[in-house]
């Protein structure tokens, strides 16, 4: 019984050492692994580029925006610095008049003129809520 597995360990290592450590399988197995890993390290730099460049991209909008508002204050401050702007704040402020000018007190408007807007509003929402076609139909047939 002891010679027969000793037997069999002795045929293991003999396949072992012969069959399946030798140099054609062992160049495969390492190009496998090089494979696998070349493969690997592609699909990484491949997301890690695709990260890179959404980055990139919302920084370039972000930057574009920031542009935009330095651009929105500095026309902003412009017209602060402008003469007009400060006959504007001394006539609201100060209540400033140039020579020859006189305030004019108007009335509020009265019921007629709020209900003719009410009704052109009225009007323009019920044009918006016709279809492509119905108005067509009201610009080639305006009396139906």
């Amino acid at each position: 019984m002891m010679n027969k597995i000793g037997a069999k360990w002795r045929r293991f290592k003999y396949w072992l050492k012969h069959g399946f450590l030798s140099v054609e399988n062992i160049i495969l197995v390492l190009a496998i692994v090089m494979c696998l890993t070349w493969t690997y390290q592609s699909i990484k730099a491949m997301s890690r580029n695709w990260e890179l460049v959404e980055r990139l991209n919302t920084e370039k909008k972000t930057l574009e925006l920031l542009s935009i508002e330095v651009e929105a204050a500095e026309l902003e401050n412009e017209y602060y610095a402008s003469d007009e702007y400060r006959e504007l704040a001394a006539r609201k402020f100060a209540n400033k008049q140039l020579t020859g000018e006189h305030m004019v007190y108007l009335p509020e408007n009265s019921e007629i003129a709020k209900t003719k807007f009410q009704e052109k509003t009225a009007i323009q929402q019920e044009e918006k809520t016709y279809s492509n076609f119905g108005k067509w139909m009201m610009y080639l047939f305006p009396n139906n």
